[in-house]
């Protein structure tokens, strides 16, 4: 991009670095990454308790970890969406 020309996408310059980005990103949506980090979190317990299952069937150990990070993922994202419309409609400012 020549120096006299505007960007297309202001937002996107490249002047500002990838983590300011993603601090940028977690600032506006909190509770994406806290959904993940819970994922993450299911997922690695249940290969922890994989090892110690017992009688347990593998599909229905597999299905309960499933479930389960699917509830959390789900919970944070609704959580979420409930934080920004009371953030957008109840604690706006008014104008």
């Amino acid at each position: 991009m020549s120096p006299g020309q505007e960007p297309v996408f202001p937002e996107y310059e490249t002047e500002t670095s990838q983590t300011s980005k993603l601090l940028r990103k977690f600032k506006e949506t909190p509770f994406v990454p806290i959904g993940m980090a819970g994922f993450a979190a299911v997922v690695g317990y249940g290969l922890y308790r994989l090892k110690h299952r017992g009688d347990m069937k593998m599909s229905l150990h597999l299905i309960h970890m499933r479930v389960a990070a699917q509830g959390f993922v789900v919970g944070a994202l609704t959580c979420g969406v409930l934080y920004s419309m009371c953030r957008e409609y109840l604690f706006k400012p008014k104008e």
